[in-house]
């Protein structure tokens, strides 16, 4: 594989013991693992999401928000340099991450009433049907679906790198810079 990323040089995959055919990854384990990781982070971020709906008040939910925070920036570490770990520390680090995703979406809605459904609702039903295209074999990973995700996310990565940057000379673009 030729890459710049010196992350993956040449030497980056040395040293790790080859696998048998039965336990290498594949695309229906990685899906699986996926669904399990989503419904974790679902669980603590609609209990989290559930204490500010009760009582209205952003600031029940800010130690929470702290715990997952900080909680979630140790278990990450863990993982990195303990990677043989990760089948323990990825469901604990997507229990703490609901609780930053809750605990972030309250203080949003707090601000702006009525955003954080449509965001998440939007963001997690994409992922959930990712899951089941992929777990049905309707999508599959091909080079050229791979360059179209790509080319399709730079397009958008690029659209709103103008925009923000129209935005410094105070060029609005409508739709886009406009709240509704």
């Amino acid at each position: 594989m030729r890459t710049s990323n010196p992350a993956l040089g040449a030497g980056t995959f040395t040293g790790f013991p080859r696998l048998a055919a039965a336990e290498a990854m594949t695309i229906q384990g990685t899906v699986n693992k996926a669904a399990v990781l989503l419904i974790c982070v679902l669980l603590t971020a609609s209990w989290v999401w559930s204490m500010f709906f009760k009582t209205g008040n952003p600031g029940v939910v800010m130690p929470w928000l702290v715990v997952g925070a900080i909680g979630g920036f140790i278990v990450a570490l863990v993982t990195i340099f303990k990677m043989t770990w990760a089948p323990v520390t990825a469901p604990i680090y997507a229990l703490l991450e609901g609780l930053v995703i809750g605990g972030v979406s309250a203080l949003a809605e707090s601000q702006f009433p009525g955003i954080v459904i449509q965001a998440v609702a939007l963001t997690f039903g994409t992922c959930l049907a990712l899951l089941m295209a992929y777990k049905s074999g309707l999508i599959r990973a091909s080079e050229n679906f791979k360059l179209g995700v790509v080319a399709a996310t730079g397009g958008i990565a690029l659209f709103y790198l103008v925009t923000m940057i129209l935005s410094l000379f105070m060029v609005r673009i409508p739709r886009i810079s406009q709240s509704g």
